[in-house]
């Protein structure tokens, strides 16, 4: 079966190669090894080349169900050169095929040995414009009715594939100055904050921003950022809480003069005092050090132990004695207490 499979993948009609295609997404692993062996990635690329729909689409199935929990098949693919026509297929006019394609980076992406030609071919730069696609006019409403809507899966995809690509710190500069910081602030910023989407985005973000003060920079400066952090800080969930007050952290340390009144101004103090109570253990740690930080007017370098026990240790003393659940009444009188210690008369807010 398997050579008369391959047979008529490199010698059969249109038909016969689709029908080919097919088949071989329903073998077992031990054969679709067998064919990788025998250089089935050919014939299949060959496909990807065609005008035909019923041909991409059958042979990007074919190559995922190949790629699927093998790192070998996944570098053979793109020593096969499957790369260009991957590219290719990501402009055309099919969300079906474009969804599949973003699907197939993802898988590829994953290989270690598969990042840098992944990187340095264009694609994150497509797949930015993918995610963009969406809020390119600032609104959160793609008006372009020539673009693609994509699906909530496909960029979900499209950011798991960056994020693959981000954990080879040779492609981080690419990728921060790609353009993906404006989108994911974007998507960030007009998606649900509880969502999957908000989650990945954020936890991407926060990578990119770690990773260089141009993006943090690029972060603190994009118009709506803080307040999108903010609000993700209060309704996101509880990863992407951490993320918020993480960047927010940054924001501040890395100009405390500058972002200190803009982060108050939007609002933090709820959210931020609500992390301090249920937030995952990173979250709460962070979110006493940005306290701190929004709090004391002298060097932040300069603060010491004792102002930590007066803005932290003192509120959390009185949220430990209400229990885990603050009442409303008890977090409204501890949210003033802590608004009233941050201002003091030699800062301006």
């Amino acid at each position: 079966m398997e050579e008369l499979l391959l047979q008529n993948l490199v010698t059969g009609d249109a038909e016969a190669q689709v029908r080919a295609a097919t088949q071989l997404s329903n073998l077992s692993s031990k054969q679709r090894h067998s064919l990788a062996e025998k250089g089935v990635m050919l014939p299949l690329i060959s496909m990807l080349h065609s005008q035909d729909f019923e041909a991409n689409e059958a042979a990007l199935l074919a190559l995922l169900s190949l790629a699927f929990g093998s790192e070998r098949n996944k570098r053979l693919i793109l020593k096969s050169g499957a790369l260009p026509a991957l590219l290719s297929l990501l402009q055309c006019r099919s969300e079906v095929l474009m969804e599949l394609t973003i699907t197939a980076l993802m898988i590829l992406s994953s290989c270690e040995a598969n990042k840098l030609s992944i990187a340095s071919s264009g694609a994150i730069e497509q797949i930015v414009d993918i995610l963009s696609g969406d809020y390119a006019n600032g609104t959160g409403m793609n008006t372009n009715k020539d673009t693609i809507i994509t699906s909530m899966q496909a960029r979900l995809d499209a950011i798991a594939t960056l994020h693959n690509l981000s954990t080879c710190h040779h492609i981080m500069p690419s990728l921060a100055s790609s353009g993906v910081v404006f989108s994911l602030l974007q998507i960030i910023r007009f998606c649900e904050k509880p969502s999957q989407l908000v989650e990945k985005a954020i936890a991407l973000l926060d990578d990119i921003v770690s990773s260089s003060q141009i993006p943090l920079k690029e972060t603190a400066s994009s118009c709506g950022a803080i307040g999108a952090l903010v609000e993700t800080l209060e309704e996101g969930s509880m990863e992407s809480k951490e993320h918020a007050v993480r960047i927010l952290l940054f924001i501040c340390q890395s100009c405390r003069e500058s972002y200190r009144g803009l982060i108050l101004r939007e609002g933090v103090m709820p959210g931020l005092l609500q992390v301090t109570v249920d937030g995952t253990w990173r979250a709460k740690t962070m979110a006493e050090e940005l306290l701190l930080l929004l709090r004391d007017c002298s060097s932040y370098g300069q603060r010491n132990q004792q102002s930590r026990n007066e803005v932290i240790e003192q509120i959390m003393q009185e949220i430990d004695a209400e229990g885990e659940e603050v009442a409303g009444s008890t977090a409204r009188r501890l949210l003033a207490k802590l608004s009233s210690s941050i201002q003091c008369n030699d800062c301006n807010v």
